[in-house]
């Protein structure tokens, strides 16, 4: 729901179908939200299509009545072949009203605090966390940094755009970018929030700006750092960052070249491949074809580099040391007042209840 926030909170009256479980395969996680508005516009998804339609129906009555629904689709209903999953999976679907207290959870989360929703029906409660956006950060305002920046922000990063050269740092060139910076790489890292979900991408391809930055990256516990550039660029990268006095344990965290092997050169294109790489770090992938691969397709939810060096290994490719494990849940004190909260469920443990002090 939380990626729908700024919609949701537009509109004057909505009714929202969130994934609550999944059983077997599903093309959508729990989590995964549909909302209906006031003119019957529609926008999200709980299924990738398979049972959107019902979907729609159970959220316009809602919107009329006011009264949450509890609904169950999979491949074994009497419905299978009208809207059940043809994936062979089933899921859960909790459709309910907006509410006050709703919208200002939505409305917190979208101001960047950590929020936790909670909401009972059908006999259960059920808890829903959202934390802040990964923040990625993108060294060097050159052409692959707009492209990166826009396909960062379509996989729901907040993105910053930073470079010490203010006539190529501006929101002009980086319109898909949150936030354009002008300030030297490596002093605006260390004077950031950064945490453990943290990418970093620099692609200024100049050692004056390369080196300070990634020295400052690699000592930090982010769940990525890259670096665009040449096999023999990056050799001499690798000799300039020992002097610089980095480990060989935080060279091995330095994915560089960045970004998995598509054969792309274009600026789109390298983005596309940088993107590849993060997502398979962030869910534990191995970048291989899935057609040439039996595990399933969709896994479970995973931390930033848990098992992807495992998974490389297995794959037969070269792997890189994870990132530092990062610490569980919300850094920042939490605030005494709870802003919404529909009940009383099972929080996460990676979650904590009410809004956070702490924010982007």
């Amino acid at each position: 729901m939380r990626d729908l926030a700024s919609a949701l909170l537009s509109w004057d009256r909505f009714a929202v179908a969130s994934v609550v479980a999944v059983r077997g395969s599903a093309p959508r996680p729990v989590g995964a939200a549909m909302a209906v508005g006031p003119g019957g516009q529609v926008i999200g998804s709980v299924s990738g299509g398979c049972v959107e339609a019902e979907v729609y129906d159970l959220a316009r009555t809602v919107l009329s009545t006011s009264d949450p629904v509890f609904a169950t689709f999979g491949y074994s209903d009497d419905t299978a072949f009208s809207v059940g999953l043809t994936c062979g999976g089933s899921l859960d679907v909790l459709v309910q009203r907006d509410s006050p207290s709703l919208r200002a959870a939505l409305q917190a989360s979208v101001d960047g605090y950590p929020v936790s929703v909670r909401f009972a029906a059908d006999g259960r409660v059920f808890t829903e966390s959202w934390m802040p956006a990964p923040r990625l950060l993108v060294f060097g305002a050159i052409d692959h940094a707009a492209a990166v920046a826009e396909i960062g922000r379509f996989l729901g990063y907040h993105v910053t755009v930073c470079d010490a050269r203010a006539v190529f740092a501006t929101p002009e060139r980086f319109p898909a970018a949150h936030e354009v910076v002008v300030d030297w790489p490596h002093r605006y890292l260390a004077s950031t929030h950064t945490d453990a979900s943290t990418a970093v991408v620099v692609l200024t391809h100049d050692p004056k700006f390369d080196i300070p930055v990634l020295t400052e990256a690699l000592a930090m516990p982010l769940a990525f750092v890259g670096a665009l550039g040449s096999r023999r660029t990056h050799t001499e990268r690798l000799e300039r960052l020992r002097e610089a006095g980095v480990t060989e344990w935080a060279l091995a965290r330095l994915r560089s070249p960045i970004g998995l092997d598509l054969g792309g050169r274009s600026p789109a294109e390298t983005a596309v491949s940088i993107a590849a790489e993060l997502v398979a770090l962030r869910h534990g992938g191995t970048g291989l074809p899935l057609s040439v691969l039996s595990s399933p397709i969709h896994r479970d939810q995973e931390s930033h580099g848990t098992d992807l060096s495992q998974r490389r290994r297995h794959a037969g490719r070269t792997a890189a040391l994870p990132a530092p494990g990062h610490p569980d849940g919300v850094p920042s004190p939490q605030c005494p007042e709870v802003p919404v909260l529909l009940g009383a469920g099972q929080v996460p443990g990676d979650a904590r209840v009410g809004l956070g002090l702490g924010r982007r």
